[in-house]
């Protein structure tokens, strides 16, 4: 098992994440996903920079850091094409240690290019064609394509790295699971979902790996945890169908009304009891995650990062989490 951290786009501006990815690598996370949006959720988190830019200076500031974006919409608001020369330079920026994470998005960032917003199945269809694009993309050499969602014309990448990234595809139910097993080289999921584990490793991904995304929120007690997460991450009591629906911040907000600090820590890992964050990573493994992406709520990075290095951390070289599974 690997613990990672998240980089919160939603909640930090550019310097803020590249420090932060220097701070979780000195911290001992092995590696973090780096989210990609044009809008943060609700306007109380604040930021949403461009990933691409970011993503080059994480890699300037760090030394053995995988990261990935978690994740990257590459049908709508950006062209597969644009995306394939993305990920390529940010492969030779982090020299082996980057992979690209891709997932179908949502109208909260894919509108605003006014292109309108697809049908679920329409999403997964133009997703599978653009993984195939990337690919392509990556053999180097003059490639075209066309297909039923996109052209690509005479196109060739210059700048390819030795070996082309990873594309870990993001799932959130079984018919998704089954794409990410037979087009992905992993999966990322939000979720420790049997059933979509199952999909997934019956479609071909039994030995590629798997990343779990968990939110916390650590302070020095649960009460000032509780509060930090009701403010900062309401969304996370947002049932998942309207997460991919909503277009505006404001939207989320007005869905967020009625949302309770009691909801929020029933979803959200609160405070600083070890025992609490240790448990939720478990049900990651033992649903068959390999990999948790641990994304800490607020502005306490700093205070997440100490206490994940003395008393979470230590814990899997010790093989506390493999006799509990």
């Amino acid at each position: 098992m690997e613990l990672g951290y998240k980089l919160s786009s939603e909640e930090f501006g550019p310097r803020a994440l590249v420090e932060n990815a220097r701070r979780a690598e000195e911290a001992g996370f092995t590696f973090a996903l780096i989210s990609d949006h044009f809008h943060p959720w609700i306007d109380a988190q604040g930021q949403s920079p461009f990933v691409w830019g970011v993503l080059g200076g994480i890699a300037a500031a760090t030394g053995t850091l995988r990261v990935g974006t978690g994740v990257t919409c590459p049908t709508v608001r950006t062209h597969p094409a644009v995306i394939a020369q993305a990920a390529a330079t940010a492969a030779l920026m982090f020299e082996g240690r980057f992979f690209l994470g891709v997932g179908t998005g949502e109208n909260l960032n894919e509108h605003v290019v006014a292109q309108g917003w697809p049908q679920t199945e329409v999403r997964q269809e133009m997703l599978e064609e653009a993984v195939a694009i990337l690919r392509l993309l990556w053999q180097g050499g003059l490639q075209s394509h066309r297909g039923p969602y996109y052209v690509v014309e005479n196109a060739r990448i210059y700048s390819l790295p030795p070996k082309a990234p990873d594309v870990m595809v993001a799932a959130s139910g079984p018919k998704a699971a089954d794409m990410a097993g037979r087009i992905g080289d992993g999966l990322v999921a939000t979720s420790p979902d049997p059933d979509t584990m199952k999909a997934f490793e019956r479609a071909g991904g039994k030995r590629k790996p798997r990343y779990g995304e968990l939110t916390v929120c650590w302070a020095d007690t649960e009460a000032k945890a509780r509060r930090t997460a009701h403010k900062i991450w309401p969304n996370a009591v947002v049932a998942s169908a309207l997460h991919w629906e909503l277009p505006l911040p404001s939207h989320f907000e007005a869905a967020c009304a009625s949302v309770t600090e009691e909801q929020v820590a029933a979803e959200i890992v609160c405070g600083p009891d070890p025992e609490k964050h240790l448990a939720k990573i478990r049900e990651y493994f033992k649903a068959g995650f390999d990999h948790v992406c641990v994304h800490q709520v607020g502005p306490d990075q700093a205070g997440f990062m100490r206490f994940y290095a003395k008393e979470i951390l230590p814990q899997l070289g010790r093989g506390r989490l493999r006799r509990a599974a």
